[in-house]
């Protein structure tokens, strides 16, 4: 579960998680292709924010963390990066 004070510790730019979900209603319901997307989380550069990216899976993770798509909603955001409230409200859209 991601905290306030883990993201405290990481370094600047550091990958938080990564993982592979489909695009659909039960994955990271994005566009609805079906197809799989691979996401990034990174903590923030500046300040201990987080954002999350994504891409078509068949790239590897650091195109996706410099060239993907930010993650929107609470729900697709708390699939791939459990946090409670204080970690969440610290989510960079």
């Amino acid at each position: 579960m991601l905290t306030k004070e883990i993201l405290n510790n990481l370094e600047p730019g550091q990958t938080i998680a990564t993982g592979v979900f489909q695009d659909n209603p039960l994955g990271m319901n994005m566009m609805g292709t079906g197809e799989e997307l691979r996401w990034v989380a990174v903590r923030g550069r500046g300040i201990p924010d987080w954002t999350i990216y994504c891409h078509w899976a068949k790239h590897p993770v650091a195109y996706v963390k410099r060239s993907g798509d930010k993650v929107h909603g609470e729900t697709n955001i708390k699939r791939c990066v459990p946090c409670n409230d204080e970690a969440f409200k610290m989510y960079r859209y």
